[in-house]
Parts: structure tokens; C-alpha cells; sequence
């Protein structure tokens, strides 16, 4: 290492395969070569043109509600009629909850029941799931309005619940035992059941990923106890909406992907096993295809001997799996107050793309003030993340903590008490390398990371900043070609360097305010080789490098055609149309990097900012020094490296994007 100048200074699975089995690989396989190989009829959905707007289709139902509520009686109104929204506003959230329960679950690895990761397909596929919902309500409308008996329905029933249930324990299990057995023949496994199969790793939403068809027939069969309770005079709203929630519970349930029935619920009534499967019980089907095909209970799978062999081992091994110690850990923190919607486990299908802010969000609010309050209370670094990297097991940990607030002096010790605790915890744990990425960690924060190392030397945890990878990105971000550059912004680590080494270079820095070259003046020295000037003039430069604090006046009066490319982890805003952006730095990461669903802040898909990557580069390289404070790696060694290990930089922007 050498002191920079300052002016300071795999697919796994737990369960076992019986030898007349397909592989897990092949099965992979087999799902994505018949996925959509043979769509049948009814395939899409009929509003999916619609995109975004496919709610409009409601506008009729709920537009008459509205209108019987302003015009008739309240003695008139009719409780039905009203709860079809509000209930299928609570099935969105209902379904959001496992999403996030699941992700974070999985994440820390508890009871995990399969390893292999989700990739942006899955999530592509899955992300209208609520297509399912937008239909059933659809359904209940003109139930409501043309099914006799189907309006003005009491509360509740006791007679109508009952029955109910012995319908479901009955016909409907019974029905879709076979009917699920029949879409796994070949025929209609090709046209309509392989589109769920697709998803071999489960998520509590690929319940109810499948073509516009297979839902068809599944609201016909779970209608069969609803419309018997509407026919005889039984119903309630309670027992049908208390009907569809027990499907989603258990679908979701199903596939959530970890283990949690506790083996007490079994040992306290042993016949529970035949009435109500378990997490792993399903996940067997996903990964073994040939088994398990009852709904919720297994009761059937036992009848007709499609009980998958390894069902209790598996719950078994799920149960007893325990939180996954990590081998590299990276911090972060949350940006703004909805950047929490944009985590893994917040909403899937905006995690899946860089970080923007919705306008939809603001309807939020009071879910976005509940999670600020919770992360006050909280006070802890959870589990946002986990990935692999051959043999590396990665996991992001996010501090609650606001960008916002590391600007501020009084937050200070408690931003910096937070970061210690993840230290320390990381070092419990067992983990090689921990890479302090978080936005605006610096040298009056925390020394970039000094003080940590020095309050604890004996630390074998290595703490990685990441500045030299930073450094040899920049480096070669700028074209080839370039005699000058002009450097703007917050003078941080990563900008004394970068200066250093394009004036070692030949490479004419420019800086535009007194204080600035004055800091980098005494810095450099006479190391700066004559190529550090100041200057007034913005007509010179193509080639910005800036920072946190460039202004909007500053970016407007660059010549059309400049280059901005940010040394910071902040992106700046993007004012001109005619001007070029690089992204924050960043490089592509590798195939070999799994469970990769989520985009990190503002990154394109399966790109990965060179804070996160440099603590994976410490962990693959063995590297023993820890690159924190005001030491950096040698920029030329982390540079091969990096390629090395197969991350590849991004091209340069050859045209500006609004």
C-alpha cells in the first residue's frame, strides 16, 4: 500500500432426489425450454396492452358505487358492492407483506429451504401479479351485480363458514389435485402450466403467476363454495373474502421459500400433516415436478403415492438452517425516505430498475412516515441483500440512517456508533472483508474508516473503502485522447487521488475556485508536474470530473458535448440534453454473480458500484492490509484484478439521455 497525498496528511437444495428423478439442472432446463414454447389460447391477459393504466377497467364498477352511494339511502346501500375495493386493496398489501417477509428471510439465510438466487427474468415475469386481483375483482362486480343473492350479503354466517370449509376440504381439494395433475401433461404443460414452473426458486407471489387461462379455471373451482353459500342463502361477506384470504395466506405461504411451521404444530395433532403442507412440502414440487401436487393438503399425495420421498427430510434440514454467516459484507444506507420502497424487499418490480422516485409514492406517505419512525426506534444494520460469487458468500447490510443525516454534525456519533456495531457484528460473524460504501463516509464522518481500525487493531475483519478501484475507473472512463480535464466538486479521497494520478500522467488538471487548487497545491507539491492550473473559463474542458457539489449553475455553463463523469457515489442531476453522462463508478459484473434481481441506487441492471466490488476484489485476492483512511492499494493491482475476476468496465455515453 502507499499514502495518497491530503492536505491533512449453486444452485444447492436441501432435499434429496430419488434416483429415478430428473436432475435439479435438467429440470431448470426442461421449465425455460417449454416456458411459452407452445402458447395456448387465452395465454395473455386482455388488458395487458393497457400496461400501467389497466385499472382504468374499473372505472364503470366504481364509478356506479360512488353513485349509489351519493344518491340512495344509507338504509339502501349495498356493504357488498362496497368492500370489493377496500378488499382488494388489502390483497395487495397482504401480498406485499410475504414478498418482503420472504426476501428479508431468505436474505439472512433462516430456514432458507433452496439457495439458488432470483434473476431479473423472475421478477419480470412476476411483476403484474396483481393482474389476479384486478381480475377476481372484476368478477366479483358482476357477481355482485347479475349472481341472485350474490348482493346485500349479512357480515357473517356461521352455518355459510362451515360449509365453506367442507367444500374446500372436499371437492375443491380434491378437483385441483387432478386438475393440477393433468396440467403437467406435456400438452398443457407447454401451453399454460410451464409459464409458472419457470420459477424453480419461489417467491410468496409465483402463486399466482400463470397464463389468463389456468385462472379461469382456478376461480372456477374455488368458486364452487362461494356461490353454494350465495344459492343456498348461507353467504356473508366475511366467509368469502375470510375464503380468499385463507388461498392467499396459503399460496403465498407455499412459496415463500423458507421454512416456518414449527415441528410442535405436528407433534401437538399428527393428523395435521395429511390437512396443511408446509413451506418445503411445495418447494419440492418446483425443484422435482413429479410430486406433490396436492394444494394445501398433502392428503391427496399420499392417496394416489405422489408423496415426494423427501418431504420430511427436507422440512427437517429447513428447520434446523441456520442464519448464513457471510464471507464479505457490504455496508450501505437508505437515500431518501422512499428509497426504502426501492430495497429488495420493498417493491420487486422498482428494485428491478435503477433508482427513480414514482409519483404513485406519495400515496405512501403514511406507510413512508411509519417506516422513518421505524427506523429510529430500530437503530440496527438488517439484511437487505445476499449473493454469491463462486465461492464468496456476499451479504449488503443497510444502516437506517437517511443520506441527509450523514451531513449532519449533531448525527455524527450515532452514524458513526452504527457503523462500529456493524464492524464489530461483522467480525462475530466470521467475515473476511466488510467495504464501507456508504454515500458521503469521509473524512469528517469517520476518516474514511481510520477510526475504526484504530479504536479496534486487532480487527481481522479488513475494513475496504474502495478508493483505489474507484480511482482506477475514473482513470479509465476518461477517452482516450483527452489533454484536459476539469475537476469540480467536493475534494474528497478519491479526488486528491485521481488528481494525482492524471497529473502523473501528463493530463492538464483544471479546477475553477482559488480554495480548490489551494488544497490541491499543497497537497501535490511539485508531484502535480506543472499540470495544475486554475482557471475561470468553462469553454476549455470537455472532460468533467465532478462531485457532490456541483452546482446547476456551474453544469449549465458547459460547452454542448461535455463529458460529465462523477467521482462520487451521487449522481448529478441530469440538466442537459446535449451533453453526455457517465454513470457513478461502476463496472459489469460477471455471469458467475448470483441473485442478482435488484439495481444498486442508480446502476443499470447487473452493474455494481466499485465500493461494493473492492471488498469482493480483497476477499478473492487475499489481501491482508486494510484500504480505509488515507492509504490506498496500488491502482494498477486492483485495476487487473478487478478484470481478472471478470468485471468489465461500462462504455463510455456516445449520446446524452434526458
Amino acid at each position: 500500500m502507499h499514502h495518497i497525498y491530503h492536505p491533512s496528511l449453486h444452485i444447492q437444495s436441501n432435499s434429496t432426489s430419488n434416483s429415478n428423478k430428473i436432475p435439479f439442472q435438467s429440470h431448470l432446463q426442461l421449465a425455460h425450454q417449454t416456458m411459452a414454447s407452445k402458447p395456448g389460447i387465452l395465454t395473455d391477459w386482455p388488458w395487458t396492452p393497457l400496461g400501467s393504466f389497466k385499472y382504468i377497467i374499473l372505472g364503470p364498477w366504481v364509478t356506479e358505487t360512488i353513485y349509489s352511494i351519493m344518491v340512495k339511502d344509507p338504509k339502501e346501500w349495498d356493504l357488498t358492492n362496497f368492500s370489493v375495493i377496500p378488499f382488494m386493496l388489502w390483497r395487495m398489501l397482504h401480498n406485499q407483506l410475504w414478498i418482503s417477509l420472504s426476501r428479508y428471510r431468505t436474505a439472512k439465510g433462516t430456514n432458507r429451504i433452496v439457495d439458488k438466487g432470483i434473476e431479473f427474468d423472475q421478477v419480470d415475469r412476476e411483476r403484474n401479479w396483481d393482474d389476479q386481483i384486478l381480475f377476481n375483482g372484476i368478477l366479483f362486480f358482476l357477481a355482485n351485480k347479475y349472481v341472485p343473492g350474490a348482493s346485500h350479503l349479512p357480515l357473517w354466517r356461521t352455518d355459510g363458514v362451515i360449509i365453506t370449509m367442507l367444500l374446500h376440504v372436499g371437492p375443491v381439494e380434491f378437483l385441483y389435485y387432478w386438475l393440477h395433475r393433468a396440467l403437467h401433461h406435456h400438452y398443457l404443460y407447454s401451453r399454460y402450466h410451464s409459464h409458472h414452473h419457470s420459477s424453480i426458486v419461489t417467491e410468496p407471489i409465483t402463486s399466482v403467476i400463470h397464463p389468463f387461462a389456468e385462472h379461469i379455471v382456478y376461480f372456477a373451482l374455488f368458486a364452487i363454495p362461494m356461490l353454494t353459500v350465495v344459492f343456498t342463502g348461507t353467504g356473508s361477506i366475511i366467509a368469502i373474502a375470510g375464503y380468499i384470504t385463507y388461498i392467499d395466506l396459503m399460496n403465498n405461504m407455499g412459496h415463500c421459500n423458507f421454512e416456518l411451521i414449527p415441528n410442535w404444530v405436528f407433534s401437538i395433532f399428527p393428523p395435521l400433516k395429511y390437512l396443511m403442507y408446509t413451506p418445503s412440502f411445495h418447494s419440492l414440487h418446483h425443484t422435482q415436478f413429479r410430486t406433490n401436487y396436492s394444494l394445501f393438503m398433502p392428503f391427496y399425495d399420499y392417496i394416489y403415492d405422489t408423496m415426494d420421498k423427501s418431504s420430511d427430510t427436507l422440512y427437517e434440514n429447513s428447520l434446523k438452517r441456520k442464519e448464513e454467516t457471510p464471507n464479505v459484507v457490504h455496508l450501505t444506507h437508505l437515500t431518501t425516505p422512499e428509497s426504502i420502497y426501492h430495497l429488495r424487499f420493498g417493491f420487486a418490480s422498482l428494485a428491478s430498475k435503477p433508482y427513480s422516485s414514482a409519483w404513485y409514492l406519495w400515496l405512501l406517505w403514511p406507510v413512508t412516515l411509519w417506516s422513518m419512525v421505524l427506523t429510529r426506534i430500530y437503530r440496527r444494520t438488517f439484511v437487505v441483500e445476499r449473493n454469491r460469487f463462486h465461492q464468496l458468500r456476499l451479504q449488503t447490510w443497510a444502516i437506517p440512517k437517511y443520506g441527509i443525516q450523514y451531513r449532519l454534525k449533531w448525527q455524527k456519533e450515532s452514524v458513526n456508533n452504527m457503523i462500529e456495531e456493524a464492524v464489530l457484528e461483522a467480525e462475530e460473524k466470521g467475515a473476511s472483508v466488510l467495504s464501507l460504501g456508504l454515500m458521503n463516509q469521509g473524512e469528517e464522518l469517520n476518516r474514511y474508516g481510520e477510526v475504526y481500525v484504530k479504536k479496534h487493531p486487532q480487527l481481522k475483519v479488513k475494513l475496504v473503502d474502495g478508493s483505489s478501484l474507484a480511482v482506477a475507473v475514473l482513470l479509465n472512463s476518461i477517452p482516450k485522447g483527452t489533454t484536459q480535464v476539469l475537476l469540480r466538486g467536493n475534494l474528497t479521497k478519491v479526488a486528491f487521488a485521481v488528481a494525482f494520478a492524471l497529473c502523473q500522467k501528463g493530463i492538464q488538471v483544471t479546477v475553477l475556485h482559488e480554495d480548490e487548487y489551494e488544497k490541491l497545491d499543497k497537497s501535490l507539491g511539485t508531484k502535480s508536474e506543472g499540470k495544475l492550473v486554475t482557471s475561470k473559463s468553462y469553454s476549455s474542458c470537455k472532460v468533467w470530473l465532478v462531485g457532490d457539489d456541483l452546482t446547476e449553475e456551474e453544469q449549465r455553463k458547459a460547452n454542448k458535448g461535455t463529458l460529465f463523469i462523477p467521482f462520487s457515489q451521487l449522481p448529478p442531476k441530469k440538466l442537459r440534453k446535449d451533453c453526455f453522462y457517465h454513470t457513478t463508478p461502476a463496472m459489469q459484473t460477471p455471469t458467475a454473480l448470483e441473485n442478482v434481481d435488484s439495481c444498486e441506487n442508480w446502476l443499470p441492471r447487473r452493474v455494481m458500484s466499485v465500493w461494493r466490488i473492492a471488498g469482493i476484489l480483497h476477499a478473492l485476492e487475499g489481501w491482508e492490509e486494510h484500504e480505509c483512511g488515507y492509504t490506498m492499494s496500488n491502482i494498477d493491482k486492483v485495476w487487473e484484478a478487478c478484470l481478472k475476476h471478470g468485471f468489465q468496465p461500462l462504455k463510455v455515453p456516445t449520446q446524452s439521455k434526458s
